[in-house]
């Protein structure tokens, strides 16, 4: 099934999707809905992604400080509070995608490949929480270039989403 009207290209009229139907909300007040969802949405994934990318170089940051010998209580504290913050956002991102998916009935191959890197994401983004507890546990045994690594990873999984999310190649 072909997405209809914004989501195929058509710049008229937004056509009635099953969502828009099982509400009974009239077009032009469904087609600002969803502006405003599809807004929520991009908040929430930079907002998601801000805390992916800051998160593993707290991590290399505590971790070496550790290996110094230098207290780390404070990086700790930063690690758990944007960890909760950035699962926070994971949520109303992921949500509001699910809803605007619904709302414009997209299908396609790309659509397939788009969601299985955003579950490979959200396993990355369990693992930034397995870290983050063994080091409030004093159990984070990685080494800072590891740590560099993994932060370089997240981008091997947002690049290509980002490009199947506007191009839509296929």
């Amino acid at each position: 099934m072909q997405p209809r009207g914004r989501a195929a290209g058509n710049p008229g009229r937004l056509e009635h999707t099953a969502v828009a139907r099982l509400i009974r909300v009239p077009v032009e007040a469904w087609s600002r809905i969803l502006l405003w969802i599809k807004t929520a949405h991009i908040l929430g994934v930079i907002s998601w992604l801000a805390g992916v990318f800051y998160l593993p170089r707290l991590l290399i940051n505590a971790r070496e400080g550790a290996m110094r010998g230098e207290s780390i209580e404070r990086l700790q504290g930063m690690s758990l509070r944007l960890l909760r913050f950035m699962t926070l956002m994971a949520a109303f991102a992921i949500g509001f995608g699910l809803w605007l998916w619904l709302a414009y009935d997209y299908t396609g191959y790309w659509l397939h490949a788009k969601l299985v890197l955003v579950v490979g994401l959200v396993g990355y983004h369990a693992v930034c929480w397995r870290f983050v507890r063994q080091l409030v546990a004093g159990r984070l045994v990685r080494s800072p270039l590891f740590l560099r690594i993994f932060n370089e990873l997240s981008l091997v999984l947002i690049a290509p989403i980002l490009i199947l999310a506007v191009v839509k190649p296929f």
